[in-house]
């Protein structure tokens, strides 16, 4: 690198109680910012000096502002929001600068009574909440940790909370996408909640968890194993199918045909991990195949670099990619 290459750059945060928010817990937040930008960063009380690549340092100082602004609003500030706090800054770096200040912040946001606005993390999220609020039916296919569910779930909650719909209905294939839940005690809720667990634990994010037991008891909120979809029509509900990579051909097409007037649905897969019996094709990447240029219908992916957990999470779903690009016929392995 060249020293005409870098450059310097240098902020001051009025607050310094917003600040060390911002900073992170011993600092943790500008590590993972000088680690994913590659540069170096200097504190002095409410000072920052940030050295390396100027395009870098214009971005981390974005982030930086960013972060701020969402710490002066009262909101918690955590890794993911720090990853997503980059991913927009990218963002807003290829704007024209005239626009650059209108955009910022502009990534759309899920709002819920518990929760507050929750915004897009990334411009995946973004398309992907976009695509929620714009069609009645969205495919969302892409790895673990991405946000899929759990954003599906919070606009789930949004519309009931507003009167769009009147139910929110959840709906997995069971153990392995096949529906043998007879040998399992209890009723048909306790077979299906260790399948249901990550859509229960985002409910309970998304709303009081004396809301969720009520809304089970009255019928506003319905658990439904994917068998007992077939023969229902579903009006003014949203559905949530997850894990629909483990759907068969025949249960995908039943599903989808289960929509009714005034009704929304999501359907969430990751197709790198089908459980489906050698041989068998997975309904989800059929229906997403056949609807691809129907009006109407959201398709979002989205990719390893999405991944919005741990950052190691990221890197093991980046090197099982690789790995598995390695292993397709044809690959210089």
């Amino acid at each position: 690198m060249s020293e005409a290459a870098l450059g310097e750059t240098t902020l001051t945060f009025d607050d310094n109680r917003f600040g060390s928010i911002v900073l992170g817990h011993y600092d943790q937040n500008i590590a993972r910012i000088e680690r994913r930008l590659n540069i170096s960063a200097n504190t002095n009380g409410n000072r920052i000096t940030l050295k390396g690549p100027q395009d870098a340092c214009e971005s981390a100082k974005r982030v930086l502002e960013n972060l701020y602004a969402r710490a002066k609003a009262g909101q918690h500030i955590s890794m993911g929001d720090v990853d997503g706090a980059i991913e927009e800054g990218a963002l807003q770096g290829t704007l024209f600068p005239a626009i650059v200040e209108r955009a910022r912040g502009q990534f759309e946001q899920i709002g819920t009574r518990k929760k507050g606005p929750v915004r897009a993390r990334n411009s995946a999220q973004d398309q992907y909440i976009r695509a929620l609020k714009k069609n009645e039916l969205v495919f969302a296919q892409g790895p673990a940790g991405t946000g899929k569910t759990w954003l599906a779930v919070g606009h789930a909650v949004a519309l009931l909370e507003q009167g769009v719909v009147e139910k929110i209905i959840l709906s997995r294939p069971a153990v392995e996408a096949g529906e043998r839940l007879g040998f399992l005690p209890g009723d048909m809720r306790e077979k299906v909640d260790p399948y249901l667990r990550p859509i229960f634990d985002a409910l309970n994010d998304f709303m009081d968890s004396r809301h969720v037991e009520r809304g089970l008891q009255t019928g506003m909120i319905e658990v439904a194993p994917l068998a007992f979809m077939r023969g229902r029509t579903l009006t003014n509900a949203c559905v949530l199918l997850d894990e629909a990579q483990n759907t068969t051909s025949m249960q995908m097409k039943m599903f989808l045909t289960r929509l009714g007037e005034g009704s929304r649905m999501i359907v969430n897969g990751d197709p790198t991990q089908i459980d489906l019996p050698p041989g068998q094709k997975s309904g989800l990447s059929e229906a997403i195949s056949l609807t691809e240029h129907l009006d109407g219908i959201g398709h979002i992916v989205f990719r390893d670099a999405d991944v919005v957990r741990h950052d190691l999470v990221r890197r093991i779903v980046t090197a099982y990619e690789n790995a598995h690009a390695r292993s397709l016929p044809g690959s210089s392995s």
